[in-house]
């Protein structure tokens, strides 16, 4: 079986999750960036991961799984920064499914990872206390789930 392990990352936690998962696939394996993947047609399964960028899926990554995913085995990992049980992590797995709705999900996966430090201060200098009180959760990093 020949696998590509894709990504795009903003601060390193996806590439430290993508690199983790290729890792421990077996057989013919390949690691590249996914704003580099010209065509994934020779493989048999991909992982696709991103980070979640201003609350949603970042146009590449949206890109990717609609247009080149289709009639493939594919596998979603999803890093962001919100605690576990935030509402919107359903809403944006959601969204990555309608994207690669001509794809064969075979799982999905989200994790929290860290937050920019500069992004991480305006929410600490924040007038909104939601925004301090979701700056204060931050230190605490956790994968959060796995849908088969």
């Amino acid at each position: 079986m020949r696998t590509l392990v894709t990504y795009m990352t903003q601060t390193g936690n996806t590439k430290r999750i993508a690199e983790a998962i290729y890792e421990e696939v077996e057989g013919e394996k390949h690691i590249e960036e996914m704003a580099t993947v010209d065509n994934p047609q020779g493989y048999d399964l991909i992982f696709a991961g991103y980070p979640i960028m201003q609350m949603a899926v970042p146009p590449l990554a949206n890109s990717f799984l609609n247009d080149r995913t289709k009639g493939k085995y594919i596998a979603i990992f999803v890093t962001h920064a919100v605690p576990e049980g935030f509402h919107e992590i359903d809403k944006w797995m959601s969204t990555a499914r309608i994207a690669a709705k001509g794809a064969n999900i075979v799982g999905t996966f989200d994790c929290q990872g860290e937050l920019a430090s500069h992004i991480i201060d305006q929410l600490l200098k924040s007038d909104d206390p939601q925004m301090k009180a979701f700056a204060d959760t931050l230190p605490r990093l956790k994968c959060v789930g796995f849908y088969g």
